[in-house]
């Protein structure tokens, strides 16, 4: 069942490319038009470069995202929460926050920042 359906998706979505590319970029960019095959291969080239379409498929996900949001019930707990690096922040001192700023800048080529 899933072989047709995937192929049904094909020969539909060659479709869309081929008559959004023909109704939008010839007049645009005076380019021309294309045929069904080329929307399938400009299709094909697109799911090559970009990755896949659809859901994910297993895996810690792309470029090891994490969870966007902690399980925990406590709304003011705000361990968990975000990108790693966000709970390594949240624990810094204000001298380490500081110093990790300064270095940031140092390797950005910005001049020192002035500690008020």
């Amino acid at each position: 069942m899933f072989p047709f359906f995937a192929l049904a998706a094909i020969l539909l979505l060659g479709n869309i490319i081929r008559w959004l590319w023909n109704a939008i970029l010839p007049d645009l960019l005076n380019v021309n038009p294309i045929s069904y095959w080329q929307s399938v291969g400009l299709l094909a080239l697109c799911r090559l470069l970009f990755g896949n379409f659809g859901g994910r498929r297993g895996g810690p996900g792309r470029w090891g995202r994490q969870p966007r949001f902690s399980r925990g019930n406590s709304n003011d707990d705000k361990r968990g929460f975000g990108p790693p690096w966000r709970n390594k922040w949240m624990e810094m001192t204000d001298a380490e926050r500081s110093k990790f700023r300064q270095e940031m800048r140092r390797r950005c080529g910005k001049p020192p920042e002035n500690d008020l």
